[in-house]
């Protein structure tokens, strides 16, 4: 067996910026320390930090009057921020600056008078916040058959915003649908898909033709996880989206297979090293690291942790 080994894989900026707030966050305040929703779409993650004291919730009232709470990465809405201050929280901003962005295109298109379009997975965290930011002003759209089903008027002043864990590929088809049934559709000035979810997809696109099967690192909940085994998938290729190696199935492989291992951006390295470690030993797998694009991005934690670390 051979292993191409992606890279970029594995951690963006803001998952790496995410977890180092929530670390910093249990050292100053201590457990228990609450969280709303998922600190980033990981299952061992999650798991990791409930057993250190960490409760997450989906319902900002779960939080103990005067609690500490840290936002995820995936943002929040409005309603969300009023709730943490109307029960004196304290609460520290985890969100992904890529996603702020895409929260604060949304604000300036609705205060601009824009009707906006986003395209994104419906129930998904980040698209719950971002709607949040203008619920008036939005409609949710995530393929092309609901842009088709659009009633909007012909002439409507509308602009599109996307969800930035999106498949490069698939965003594209609903934004040409967008552009073709409605041509003065205006869209902000940069991709809103983040540097890591692309690049991610960019590797796998490059590599998968050399691979007879592939191997995605992350959580089913996880938008860029799912993308990346979907996109192996569009390329005729078996591709399984696993948290852990305990989860690794002997039958999915044979011992001449080329596999391709990359992992999403919010699933740990350690686990992918337990994946190719165990192919190693049961096929006797060689390894061979491919260098896609480098990434050099950096996030600094959130402003309220800042204030403390630099005390």
């Amino acid at each position: 067996m051979k292993i191409i080994l992606a890279n970029p894989r594995g951690f963006c900026a803001g998952v790496n910026m995410a977890i180092e707030a929530l670390e910093t966050a249990l050292r100053h305040y201590g457990s228990p320390l609450y969280v709303y929703h998922e600190i980033v779409h990981n299952r061992p993650i999650v798991e990791k930090f409930q057993k250190l004291g960490v409760v997450f919730v989906d319902d900002i009232s779960e939080v103990p009057f005067g609690g500490t709470v840290l936002y995820s990465a995936h943002g929040i809405s409005p309603v969300i921020r009023k709730h943490s201050e109307e029960r004196n929280l304290r609460a520290i901003d985890a969100t992904c600056p890529l996603v702020t962005k895409v929260h604060k295109e949304a604000i300036k298109f609705a205060r601009d008078g824009f009707t906006i379009v986003l395209v994104g997975h419906e129930g998904h965290d980040e698209v719950i916040g971002t709607m949040g930011e203008a619920p008036a002003n939005m409609v949710l759209v995530e393929d092309a058959a609901d842009v088709e089903a659009l009633t909007l008027p012909a002439d409507a002043k509308l602009a599109f915003l996307t969800q930035t864990t999106l498949s490069v590929d698939e965003a594209k088809v609903v934004i040409d649908a967008l552009k073709l049934k409605y041509p003065q559709i205006v869209g902000p000035n940069k991709d809103d898909i983040c540097y890591a979810t692309q690049n991610r997809q960019d590797a796998v696109k490059k590599l998968v033709g050399e691979a007879d099967a592939v191997l995605v690192l992350g959580s089913q909940n996880s938008s860029n996880s799912q993308r990346l085994a979907e996109l192996a998938r569009t390329n005729g290729k078996p591709a399984y989206l696993i948290d852990r190696v305990s989860e690794l199935k002997d039958e999915w492989f044979r011992p001449s297979d080329t596999v391709l291992v990359t992992a999403g951006a919010s699933a740990p390295e350690e686990h992918v090293q337990d994946c190719i470690n165990y192919l190693c030993a049961k096929f006797g797998a060689t390894v061979e690291p491919r260098v896609v694009r480098e990434e050099d991005v950096s996030f600094p934690l959130p402003r309220e942790l800042r204030v403390l670390t630099s005390a």
